[in-house]
C-alpha cells in the first residue's frame, strides 16, 4: 500500500481542506488499512485503500462539524521569508493555479473527489465507482457535470476579477 501514499494524500488534502488534517486521516488510513489486510481480496489495491481514506476523511469531517470550526494558519503571518523580487514572480506563477484550487474547494464534495479521483488520481471509472460506492453510470455523468461546473466557476471567477 507505500506506492498509494501520494494518492491517499492528495485525496485526503482535497477532502479535508488543509495539510494537517489530511496527514492525520491518511496515517489513520493505513492504521485501518493495516488492521483489515485480511479482508482484502487482492488485485490493485489502490482503490481498496481509497475507499478507506476517503471513509476516515468523511468521518473526521462529520465530527469537525459538530465541534465547531478550529482556527486557521496564517501563512503570511508565519510562513518564510522572501525578497519582494522572488515573492513577486512566486505570486504570478501561482495566481492561475490558486484560482483552480479555490475554486475546487469550493465545488460539492461529491463533486470535488470525483475530478479528484479521476483526474488527478487517474483512477478509472470502476474504480471511482468502488471507491465512492455508486454506480458506473453515476460515476460517468457526476464527473461531467462536476468538470461542468468547475469550467463555469472558473469562468465566472476570472471575469469578476477582471471586471471588479
Amino acid at each position: 500500500m507505500l506506492p498509494h501514499l501520494d494518492a491517499a494524500y492528495n485525496l485526503a488534502r482535497w477532502l479535508m481542506g488543509n495539510e494537517h488534517d489530511a496527514r492525520d486521516c491518511v496515517q489513520d488510513a493505513y492504521l485501518r488499512a493495516f488492521q483489515a489486510f485480511e479482508r482484502f481480496r487482492g488485485g490493485d489495491g489502490k482503490p481498496w485503500l481509497l475507499t478507506i481514506v476517503r471513509n476516515v476523511c468523511y468521518s473526521k469531517l462529520r465530527k469537525a462539524r459538530t465541534a465547531g470550526p478550529a482556527d486557521a494558519f496564517d501563512e503570511t503571518q508565519h510562513g518564510a521569508i522572501d525578497e519582494p523580487s522572488e515573492r513577486a514572480e512566486r505570486l504570478r506563477r501561482e495566481a492561475d493555479v490558486a484560482l483552480l484550487h479555490q475554486t475546487m474547494a469550493e465545488l460539492p464534495e461529491a463533486m470535488r473527489e470525483i475530478i479528484v479521483l479521476h483526474d488527478l488520481e487517474r483512477l478509472s471509472y470502476k474504480e471511482i465507482a468502488t471507491v465512492v460506492g455508486i454506480p458506473l453510470g453515476t460515476v460517468m455523468s457526476r464527473l461531467a457535470r462536476a468538470r461542468l461546473r468547475l469550467q463555469q466557476e472558473m469562468l465566472n471567477r476570472h471575469s469578476r476579477e477582471e471586471n471588479p
